[in-house]
């Protein structure tokens, strides 16, 4: 019993040096926030190091469980890091472009609000628009251990399947375009949802503006 608390002990307290080392300021945000990276890092040190420890014999205890704490921190870790490091990368390009960048999880959602992206009731990208476009192809380009979901979304103005027919043309106007540069098809999906999941109200022009948007989500290919 006594050897379980020790190891135990000693992997939380190693699981708590790697959140406090990987803490830093948003900048979005102004506040603190532990990267997916350390969170994975953190909970797999912990469970390798009781592993380690158990499997291996008395005497090797502490040396199994440091051993068991180094692989499943870097096993943890390993997606998490991949997937800060292209967040890291979208907002240093997309900074200004009024493009938003949320991170849910081991998941990006970038949010292109239909107003700069395309013209009323039209599915035709804007000219301005494709330098934005291609600062997202050339991230996902580097990093091709992603999907990309594409979905797109309208206001409640006009008729469900006009709103819905849209959307659709929306997603695969802006899919069709990162194939075109080069991202593979196999990585791209696309959906319309019309004028389901609004984010704001619909009965404003600046809400209905928020909801007339695409939304692309980098997605773990596994």
């Amino acid at each position: 019993m006594r050897m379980s608390i020790n190891v135990s002990r000693w992997a939380t307290l190693l699981m708590a040096a790697v959140f406090a080392t990987a803490c830093s300021i948003d900048p979005y945000t102004g506040e603190e926030k532990t990267s997916n990276t350390a969170k994975g890092a953190g909970w797999g040190a912990l469970g390798g190091a009781v592993l380690g420890a158990a499997v291996s014999s008395k005497s090797d205890r502490k040396k199994g469980a440091l051993q068991g704490a180094v692989v499943g921190a870097a096993a943890g870790g390993g997606y998490g890091y991949y997937m800060d490091r292209q967040e890291a990368k979208l907002r240093a390009r997309l900074e200004g472009t009024g493009v938003g960048v949320q991170r849910v999880g081991d998941t990006i959602k970038l949010i292109m609000p239909g107003n700069i992206t395309f013209d009323t009731g039209s599915s035709a990208i804007k000219g301005g628009f494709t330098d934005v476009l291609d600062s997202v192809v050339l991230v996902a380009k580097e990093f091709d251990k992603t999907l990309m979901q594409i979905n797109g979304f309208t206001d409640s103005t006009g008729s469900f399947q006009t709103n819905q027919s849209l959307s659709e043309q929306r997603a695969g106007s802006v899919g069709r375009y990162f194939m075109n540069q080069g991202v593979a098809a196999s990585r791209i999906r696309t959906t319309g949802y019309g004028p389901r999941d609004p984010v704001a109200d619909n009965s404003t022009a600046s809400g209905r503006e928020q909801n007339r948007r695409v939304e692309i989500e980098l997605l773990p290919t596994q």
